[in-house]
C-alpha cells in the first residue's frame, strides 16, 4: 500500500519542482522544528514516568528518555510501532518487577495519547470551522468530541472489572490508576501538550517550506494522518499520510505536491531524529537482554527449580 500510494502521488508531479521546493526550504526554521521535536519527546517521556510514579515505580527520567529515544529508532525503522513498545517495556520491566505491570503503563500511555490526539484534532476542526472562518473541514467536529466522550467516560479503559480475575497483576495495576485520577489527569494535559507540539513541529516545516497553511488546519490534519497511518497496510504510514495530506489539501485549494513535500519532509526529519536513538541504543552497556531478564528471574525464583 505505500509503494502504491506514493507511486500514484508522486506520478502526477513533476520531480524538478518538488525538489526546487526542497532545496529553498528555511534551515533556521528546520532547527526549530527538531528543537520542537526534541521538546516534544521530553514531554512524552515526562508522561511515561507519570504513569509509572502512579504504579509506585521510580526510574529515572535520564534512564526513560534514553529509552524512548531508543523506542522512537526502533518505530521508524521498523514496519510498525511494537518495537519501540518492546524496548520501553524491557527497559521498565526489572524496576516494575513485573513484564506484565510494564506492559500495562505503556498500554494506558498508548490510550491516554490516543485521547490528546483526538481531543486537539475536536478543537483544530472547532476553530477552523466556527472562529477561524476556513469553510467546510474534510471531518465534522461533532463526529471528534463524539469520540472524545467515548475515549473519556470515564476513562473505562482503567477500569479493572474489564480484565479477568485470573490475571492479577493487571488488575491491580488499573486499580491503582482508578485510585490516582490525578495522575491520569495530569498524564491526559501532558498527552495534550505532546499533540500540541507535534502540531507546532509540522507549523514550523511548513514556514520552512513556505507552505500557505496554518495552525487550525495542521492541528486537524495532523491527528487525523496519525489515526489513518495506524490501519496495518503501510510501513511506518508512508503513502497512508502522504495521501491524507493530499485529500485535505485539495479541499483547502492547496496544491497536492505541498501536500506530499510537507508530509514527507516531517517524516525525514523524524527519522534523522530518531537516528540519535540508534545511537544511544548501540552505546549501552553490554548485557544480555537488560530489564526482562531479571525480571524473569525474579519469576523464575518463585518456582520449585529457582536457582542462586
Amino acid at each position: 500500500m505505500s509503494i502504491a500510494l506514493l507511486a500514484y502521488l508522486l506520478s502526477g508531479m513533476d520531480a524538478g519542482t518538488l525538489w526546487a521546493s526542497a532545496r529553498g526550504a528555511s534551515m533556521p526554521w528546520i532547527l526549530v522544528a527538531l528543537a520542537v521535536y526534541f521538546v516534544m519527546v521530553l514531554a512524552s517521556t515526562w508522561r511515561w514516568q507519570l504513569l509509572l510514579a502512579a504504579q509506585d515505580v521510580q526510574v529515572a527520567r535520564r534512564t526513560l528518555l534514553s529509552s524512548y529515544l531508543a523506542a522512537i529508532f526502533f518505530n521508524n525503522f521498523l514496519p510498525s510501532n511494537i518495537g519501540g513498545d518492546i524496548v520501553r517495556i524491557r527497559d521498565t520491566a526489572a524496576p516494575a518487577g513485573s513484564k506484565t505491570l510494564a506492559t500495562t503503563v505503556i498500554l494506558v500511555d498508548r490510550a491516554v495519547g490516543m485521547m490528546g490526539l483526538v481531543f486537539v484534532a475536536a478543537i483544530g476542526a472547532t476553530v477552523a470551522r466556527n472562529v477561524a472562518g476556513h469553510g467546510p473541514v474534510p471531518v465534522w467536529p461533532s463526529w471528534l468530541w463524539a469520540g472524545v466522550g467515548r475515549l473519556l467516560r470515564p476513562l473505562t479503559i482503567v477500569h479493572p472489572t474489564w480484565v479477568g480475575d485470573r490475571i492479577e497483576k493487571l488488575t491491580t495495576a488499573l486499580g491503582r490508576f482508578r485510585q490516582r485520577p490525578g495522575a491520569l489527569a495530569a498524564c491526559f494535559a501532558g498527552a495534550v501538550a505532546v499533540q500540541v507540539l507535534l502540531v507546532a513541529y509540522h507549523v514550523a516545516i511548513a514556514y520552512a517550506l513556505h507552505v500557505p497553511v496554518g495552525f487550525w488546519n495542521l492541528s486537524i490534519m495532523v491527528p487525523i494522518s496519525f489515526i489513518v497511518q495506524m490501519i496495518p497496510v503501510s510501513v511506518n504510514g508512508l503513502g497512508v499520510r502522504e495521501a491524507t495530506f493530499a485529500f485535505y489539501f485539495t479541499r483547502l485549494g492547496l496544491p497536492v505536491h505541498s501536500a506530499v513535500l510537507l508530509s514527507l519532509t516531517a517524516t525525514g526529519l523524524m527519522m534523522v531524529f530518531s537516528l540519535s536513538g540508534a545511537a544511544v541504543y548501540i552505546s549501552r552497556p553490554h548485557r544480555k537482554r537488560p530489564g526482562l531478564d531479571t525480571a524473569d528471574r525474579a519469576e523464575r525464583a518463585k518456582g520449585p527449580r529457582a536457582e542462586g
